[in-house]
């Protein structure tokens, strides 16, 4: 029997809640809800979801502060839920880690789209005919690996969230080849993910953070157009 994929609730609405909690079991989802972000965290520990709904606006800690504390330790998939939709507050939940962000009121089936569309692009395990042709790439100072998800860079493991590490690879994976920030956004997020290209530059400006600019390669902009990842010879 195939076990159900869980969904961690963080909601102090308990209406919306229950209401987002129904759609999902109809899905063949398990949910568990919290209703405060300090409930949040030790939940993640212990339901061990594989993807979190996190509403911005709660009690005591909000859902920033909880995607920051979830983030510095966890890479499971953030969905922030917010009737804020303003660019700032979208782009800094995605800044925080979050891997998608939608606007209450939500239509039901949209969300449970959302929710699908974010699972099936985390994989954290791996297959037995999936690790025989491992997809890794591989540079000075800089190793990406998509089969386990893990990136080594200057010797140390760099934590970071799916979409950040799935971007990096894809760039990495073909050096020196420029690509709009639409075809990424088609790559990475596919086709149904109901976003702009901020997102992508959001996700490379991450990266940069954590990935810095080396003498024979870097993420580069070309302005106008897209990203690269640069490879430089000798």
């Amino acid at each position: 029997m195939v076990s159900k994929q869980k969904i961690l609730i963080v909601d102090d609405d308990e209406n919306i809640a229950e209401l987002i909690s129904l759609y999902l079991t109809k899905e063949c989802f398990e949910t568990l809800i919290v209703n405060d972000g300090e409930s949040a965290l030790p939940a993640v520990e212990n339901f061990c979801p594989n993807l979190i709904l996190l509403d911005i606006m709660l009690p005591g800690m909000d859902g920033y502060q909880v995607c920051r504390e979830i983030r510095a330790k966890n890479p499971v998939p953030i969905i922030m839920l917010s009737a804020k939709g303003e660019v700032f507050d979208k782009v800094l939940g995605l800044e925080l880690g979050a891997d998608d962000y939608i606007e209450k009121p939500f239509d039901s089936k949209e969300l449970v789209a959302r929710v699908k569309a974010v699972l099936r692009r985390y994989k954290p395990t791996v297959s037995v005919s999936e690790s025989i042709d491992e997809k890794h790439v591989e540079y000075a100072d800089l190793s990406v690996n998509l089969t386990n998800y893990s990136v080594l860079y200057m010797g140390k493991t760099v934590e970071m969230p799916p979409k950040e590490l799935e971007l990096l690879y894809f760039l990495a994976s073909s050096p020196n080849h420029v690509f709009t920030r639409e075809q990424l956004l088609d790559q990475i997020w596919g086709y149904e993910y109901i976003g702009d290209t901020r997102t992508v530059d959001v996700h490379i400006k991450r990266l940069r953070e954590k990935i810095k600019d080396h003498a024979n390669w870097k993420i580069s902009t070309i302005w106008g157009v897209g990203y690269k990842f640069e490879v430089r010879n000798g």
